[in-house]
């Protein structure tokens, strides 16, 4: 299978916007070049009604509960989302510290505590597994967090993520940090996805592959994962757990608590489209929510969720367009440019 023409999905997802054109919203990342591996950090530096909805098997997290509707906080103040596995949610104690000294958080009379819910990626294949964010990371990632378009690709989260892994990590491709966002009378929705897909990746409206398994090691031919395991091609053992998408919606919408959950759980459709297969035992897929209400507007929810699937898939399918190729020790991992047209 050849690399397939760009698409009007494709080409949508390179001029796609971004979270931060979401009012309130910041993000900043933390790349270690080492491995490589990083953070990333979504700030809602005032506040914003928060939801997460974890479809994953293998999910690694840090204060979700805090995010149910009926649990008593209503207002988070950023989400992390880190390699590193498990490792990787230390990151989250450094933007808590960072957050604190900027005088933002939770009033609980003698102080203000930052909330700040995180979800992580399994990316220790990639270099040297000592290396991993910890809270320093978290703290420079915050502190370089800004309301510009964030960069993509090999960056923050996505700096070890790869996708394709089914068959062995021989055969997989480069994934990434990817970005997008729809305006609809005059309210926002935004994603921000770390894809570390164990599935390919797909564009949404013609279902052909963008990046994923190849049919050998080292070959730029895309084998189709779906297609090979209908055919009773068992892909090689891989442990739970370590794959994983996660990502952030932001939208500038005022929402309930339980809206926002809803809203996090109807951008896994987007996930669905544009990753085959996905929310397996070997991933760990989860998405949070962040609602800002700084449009002071109310949609319904039928037009936020459709619009929170479609950034989802969006941001997907351009976290692989804008990933680039990895070497690193004995591993070679091409990305969707390095595949013949």
């Amino acid at each position: 299978m050849t690399r397939p023409k760009a698409t009007p999905s494709a080409r949508s997802a390179r001029t796609a916007g971004s979270i931060t054109r979401v009012a309130g919203i910041e993000v900043g990342h933390f790349t270690d070049p080492r491995r490589p591996t990083g953070c990333t950090v979504i700030i809602a530096r005032d506040g914003a009604v928060g939801g997460v909805d974890v479809r994953g098997a293998a999910p690694g997290t840090r204060e979700t509960d805090l995010l149910q509707p009926g649990n008593l906080v209503q207002q988070v103040h950023a989400i992390v989302l880190s390699g590193g596995s498990a490792w990787g949610l230390e990151a989250a104690t450094g933007a808590v510290r960072w957050l604190e000294e900027q005088g933002v958080g939770y009033d609980v009379g003698v102080a203000r505590l930052p909330l700040v819910p995180a979800a992580v990626l399994f990316d220790l294949l990639v270099g040297d597994a000592r290396i991993r964010p910890d809270a320093q990371a978290g703290y420079q990632a915050c502190a370089q967090a800004s309301t510009k378009r964030p960069a993509e690709g090999n960056v923050g989260a996505g700096a070890g993520a790869c996708v394709g892994k089914l068959f062995g990590m021989e055969r997989a491709m480069k994934g990434g940090v990817g970005t997008a966002s729809i305006t609809v009378d005059g309210v926002t929705v935004g994603a921000l996805i770390a894809c570390n897909a164990v599935g390919d990746v797909l564009d949404p409206e013609t279902g052909r592959i963008l990046a994923g398994a190849r049919t050998t090691p080292g070959g730029k031919k895309l084998l189709d994962s779906r297609a090979a395991i209908l055919l009773g091609l068992l892909p090689k053992p891989l442990l739970a757990g370590t794959n994983t998408t996660i990502g952030v919606i932001a939208t500038d919408a005022m929402l309930s608590k339980p809206q926002a959950q809803r809203l996090a759980l109807m951008g896994h459709d987007g996930l669905a489209r544009a990753i085959n297969p996905v929310h397996t035992q070997l991933d760990g897929d989860t998405l949070f929510t962040l609602a800002t209400g700084k449009s002071g507007k109310q949609l319904s929810m039928l037009l936020l969720g459709t619009m929170a699937a479609e950034v989802t898939a969006r941001a997907t399918v351009r976290a692989v367009l804008a990933a680039q190729r990895l070497r690193h020790g004995g591993l070679d991992l091409p990305c969707a440019a390095d595949l013949p047209v």
